[in-house]
């Protein structure tokens, strides 16, 4: 009997893997939707702490992720310019206790204490003479 030649395996029709599969380069979840908040992450997060009887669509993850990063980056954004203010190039607590309390949405929205952000300064207006009454 001759010996029987070893050929190549035929290239899988359909499917995951393609002939030039190999040329494509694998895209995240968050460079697809533009983000930089990480995708995948975000929806095992949310696969994980729900009841075990739902399910977490995959657009929920994408959605969840752009969400936050709007949230820090305006957060961001605003400690940024209250370091920047107070002449540091740091951003410490207490920007962004500044930067939380100084607006009113995020304000709202955050009701932690910030852990060694201080106070806001604020002087009652009674507190405040207009004229000094002197008394002769």
């Amino acid at each position: 009997m001759p010996a029987k030649s070893v050929a190549a395996a035929p290239a899988a029709s359909g499917g995951k893997y393609k002939a030039d599969a190999a040329s494509k380069r694998i895209q995240s979840r968050s460079s697809k939707a533009g983000l930089q908040f990480p995708v995948g992450r975000v929806h095992r997060y949310l696969k994980r702490h729900t009841k075990s009887a739902t399910r977490v669509g995959a657009k929920a993850a994408v959605y969840t992720a752009a969400v936050l990063e709007y949230l820090v980056a305006e957060v961001l954004e605003l400690s940024g310019n209250a370091a920047r203010d107070l002449k540091s190039k740091r951003i410490s607590p207490r920007h962004l206790q500044l930067a939380i309390r100084g607006d009113d949405e995020l304000d709202l929205l955050v009701k932690a204490t910030i852990a060694g952000g201080g106070v806001i300064p604020h002087i009652h207006k009674q507190l405040l003479e207009k004229g000094s009454k002197k008394s002769s």
